[in-house]
């Protein structure tokens, strides 16, 4: 009887081992990426679907995510919008099942159901509004404008009140403020590229945010609306912050093209490894590290005194890492009938990631470190004390747990990696009818790749965006 509690316990073992396999997200769908890098986005449609990781019920977000993207990406617009707002629905119902913090905290976060990233919400705002206006449709594009302003109050309230975090996005708002302005609404417009602009103003010394410079075409555009609107004290408050004075210009008579130029791939996650020790002081219990740092328990989960707390001396801990992709193009140069501009950067979502996971490591490694240390807390119960019956038994199903904790922990290195690692935008003026647009990628060696758009003027504002997936 015992050798067969035994065997069946290494046959278990050996299942969970099998199971928590060492790879990573990434590694594990990089057919699909070497697709999209490759420019073959429907050989990546096809790798999507075949993908059984993806299709797992937990990472459904991820799925539709990468369906709205290579969906985009081959000019599918209703169908990318289609993905994008079930990926909208799903967000909007996650977090109402409690079942899936439980396997987080018995097993990891890898199997949970994917949450997205804030930034990552946000640019579902931007291919969905980019995708209603190549289909003709600027009332559903209001809608994703006005999406953007309850998206930002979330970030802001999911922050807290913390100047210093990610609260709100200034891309996202310069994009609102195009949307309202195609439209005609100029007031709104002003707004938003107002709110924009402030928030790169709250760094007083270098103007800048999440590393991206206050673009010289948003302070054009906050003084151009600010004077349409005849907000007299707000051209002159901005003059004076921007340190340069505005002069009315006739607009050219075909409108002008927007160009965003998505360069590059997003940050992949992989994993990182920490090594801690539960220690209990005056105000409770704290892990601490060989360095003597410091991360307080989590207070949301508790175990017993008899669960011999002294004896969780050493916790691995597996941690994801946001690690930027390498960029092949530097600057990007578009050519119009009327004039030549460069482009600015206006998101770096490879910084931007980088400096949110900083922000709040020590909340969610204090969640990591104390499941691990809940788990560990179980196997010395069960193990039991010197002399309990059946020893032998328990010290078996705790070298199970033992052995479960140790494979099971593992980092959650998902995240939606299609997106562009960054985005630079430029205002082109056209003249009416035909225009021809080159778009230019210049990188260390040289130019990297070249691109010629037919742009139709209509006196308006035109949207095109190019992605540089490499």
């Amino acid at each position: 009887m015992l050798f067969r509690r035994r065997k069946g316990l290494s046959i278990l073992a050996l299942m969970v081992l099998l199971l928590c396999s060492c790879a990573t997200y990434n590694s594990r769908i990089q057919t699909y990426y070497s697709s999209i890098t490759q420019g073959n986005y429907s050989k990546a449609d096809k790798e999507l679907e075949a993908n059984k990781l993806l299709k797992a019920g937990r990472n459904s977000l991820l799925y539709l995510l990468e369906k709205g993207r290579v969906a985009h990406l081959q000019g599918a617009y209703d169908t990318s919008n289609y993905f994008f707002n079930e990926a909208d629905r799903l967000i909007e119902e996650q977090g109402r099942k409690p079942a899936d913090v439980v396997v987080g905290l018995l097993m990891n976060p890898m199997m949970q159901q994917y949450k997205a990233e804030a930034f990552e919400g946000i640019m579902i705002h931007y291919y969905k509004a980019l995708n209603y206006l190549y289909l003709n449709q600027p009332d559903e594009a209001i809608v994703e404008a006005r999406r953007i302003t309850l998206q930002n109050q979330q970030i802001g309230d999911n922050a807290g009140n913390k100047d210093k975090r990610y609260s709100k996005d200034a891309f996202s708002l310069m994009l609102q403020g195009l949307i309202y302005e195609r439209s005609g609404d100029v007031n709104n417009a002003f707004i938003a590229y107002r709110n924009s602009a402030e928030l790169y103003l709250n760094d007083t010394s270098s103007q800048k945010y999440y590393g991206v410079e206050l673009p010289l075409q948003l302070k054009k555009d906050v003084l151009r609306t600010a004077y349409q609107n005849g907000f007299t004290d707000e051209v002159m408050r901005f003059e004076r912050l921007f340190k340069m004075k505005y002069q009315p210009a006739k607009p050219a008579d075909g409108g002008e093209l927007v160009v965003f130029f998505e360069n590059g791939m997003a940050p992949v996650k992989e994993q990182q490894d920490f090594f801690f020790s539960l220690t209990k002081g005056l105000s409770g219990f704290y892990f601490v590290d060989a360095g003597g740092n410091e991360i307080p328990f989590d207070g949301s989960m508790s175990f017993s005194d008899d669960s011999n707390v002294g004896n969780l001396n050493t916790l691995h801990v597996a941690f994801p890492k946001f690690v930027a992709r390498p960029l092949v193009c530097h600057s990007v140069r578009v050519s119009g009938v009327l004039d030549t501009m460069n482009a600015e950067k206006v998101e770096d979502i490879t910084g931007l990631a980088q400096a949110i996971q900083k922000q709040r490591f020590a909340k969610e490694m204090s969640a990591t470190l104390s499941r691990l240390a809940v788990k560990k807390a179980a196997q010395y119960l069960v193990k039991g004390k010197e002399g309990a019956k059946n020893k032998e038994l328990r010290e078996g199903l705790s070298s199970l747990i033992d052995i479960y904790a140790a494979a099971s922990e593992k980092a959650d290195t998902r995240n939606w990696q299609t997106l562009p690692s960054e985005i630079y935008y430029v205002r082109i003026p056209l003249k009416k009818g035909e225009n021809k647009v080159d778009i230019s990628l210049n990188g260390v060696q040289g130019l990297a790749e070249s691109k010629t758009f037919t742009v139709e003027g209509s006196g308006g504002l035109v949207f095109l965006n190019y992605a540089f997936l490499k």
